[in-house]
């Protein structure tokens, strides 16, 4: 085990890069941007599908030197922790993502943590293990929580007071006006009353009332979403103004009006919260593309004003602003965090749980009923998310400890699933969101 801090290498020096979960969505987009940056070089492919690893590179275009210096790795005992500087968490799983986080960084490897359902639980124990034996640990740029993260840096270091700060859902709402509907990906729905409603008008709740009724047929919320906001939460020290997030249908313009406070016509109840907002937008206007933004106080009415004429979103009272970045762009991105880890230029962040990614039963269950991650979005059925202040959270059991648990008890609809409500749950990453509680 690595007992003293790592000297920063020279910028030259090559970066051996391990990548979980590799089959994946994220891992081919990780791996055909990690072809453009000389100094990364892949050592290790870890995935049950080594044929299909194999089969991606092929189509990436990797050379033959590449390939060979790649050994395809199904299971995580034939991991090779010394051919390795930094590994990528990219499974998406507890247990299998807390074993191989906590092992790499036992073995001084950094790690970058792309796997959310992991650090919503486990980052705060992984990154002080990180940080006892000199090695980093760092959510992945790409994914919301570290862009958004970055956002908040660069907002908070100029002096402006962030009183919320989210993200736009993974798809956007296009309303055609003329036709009535509003399609989401690829389901179109009848909206024939939100056309009179893409301005905010005096009544921001009101509006944004009729527009969530307007589209109340589609699923906009998600378990990921929660999840990536309660990850922000660890290292912003941001809550969340209600458990499930507000996600208001906006347009982007709208933002600083939207998450004004309520005594000024907003809907925040509380500063410094976090939150997720339904894009709505016309055919070929640009997407928020999943990007984040920070609501800030105005400081100068003079200045702000100006801004406004450059095109800035102030609210209409000049009392609050929106910046935000509208892109995340997955593992394109994640090599720069690769790269900050192992040369020690990202900026310091020590996590906290300052909340809990609690769940919440959706319905009775019955003592016995045994949960499943299932899904894109990789969520539970019978049970909601629920972004709880630490202040309350003694006891209860994080959402992703869920996984393969089988409940003790019966639950009432509405009552949140606390860990002694639960039997086989995976014990290392239980201990890790026991450990990180207390700190």
């Amino acid at each position: 085990m690595v007992t003293s801090p790592v000297h920063p290498p020279q910028p030259s020096t090559p970066v051996r890069v391990a990548l979980t979960g590799a089959r994946g969505g994220f891992g081919r987009t990780f791996l055909a941007q990690v072809r453009a940056v000389p100094r990364l070089v892949v050592t290790q492919l870890i995935d049950p599908d080594t044929a299909g690893v194999a089969t991606m590179l092929d189509e990436l275009g990797f050379g033959v030197d590449a390939r060979e210096r790649a050994a395809l790795v199904a299971s995580a005992d034939a991991v090779d922790w010394a051919d390795i500087d930094v590994l990528v968490e990219a499974t998406g799983r507890i247990d299998a993502g807390y074993d191989y986080a906590s092992t790499a960084i036992a073995h001084g490897v950094h790690v970058v943590m792309v796997s959310k359902e992991v650090e919503s639980l486990a980052g705060v124990s992984l990154s002080a293990a990180a940080t006892a034996v000199g090695v980093r640990y760092l959510p992945g740029d790409g994914d919301q929580p570290a862009n958004l993260l970055r956002l908040l840096d660069w907002v908070e270091r100029t002096g402006l007071e962030v009183v919320a700060l989210g993200k736009s859902g993974e798809y956007d709402l296009v309303l055609d006006p003329a036709a009535g509907t509003v399609t989401q990906l690829d389901e179109t729905v009848d909206t024939p009353d939100l056309p009179g409603l893409l301005t905010l008008g005096d009544d921001v709740t009101a509006t944004l009332a009729a527009r969530a009724s307007a589209v109340s047929a589609l699923k906009r919320s998600a378990a990921a979403d929660s999840c990536e906001m309660a990850v922000v939460s660890l290292y912003s020290g941001a809550h969340a103004d209600v458990e499930a997030l507000h996600y208001p249908v906006a347009r982007p313009d709208e933002l600083a009006d939207i998450y004004a406070a309520r005594a000024d016509g907003g809907i925040r109840m509380r500063d410094r919260v976090v939150d997720v907002f339904s894009m709505l937008r016309l055919p070929g206007e640009a997407s928020f593309a999943g990007g984040v933004f920070a609501v800030v106080r105005t400081n100068d009415p003079v200045t702000w004003q100006l801004l406004r004429g450059k095109g800035h979103i102030v609210s209409r009272s000049g009392e609050y602003a929106c910046l935000y970045w509208p892109y995340h762009a997955m593992g394109v991105e994640t090599v720069l965090t690769v790269l900050d880890a192992f040369d020690g230029t990202a900026p310091a962040r020590t996590p906290r749980q300052h909340t809990v990614l609690a769940a919440r039963a959706a319905a009775p269950l019955s003592a016995g009923t045994r949960f499943r991650v299932e899904g894109h979005h990789h969520e539970i059925a019978g049970v909601a998310t629920a972004i709880v202040d630490r202040e309350v959270a003694a006891g209860v059991a994080p959402y992703y400890l869920l996984s393969g648990a089988a409940l003790t008890r019966d639950v009432a609809e509405g009552e949140l699933i606390e860990l002694a409500d639960l039997d086989e749950m995976p014990a290392g990453a239980l201990g890790a969101f026991t450990q990180g509680f207390a700190l």
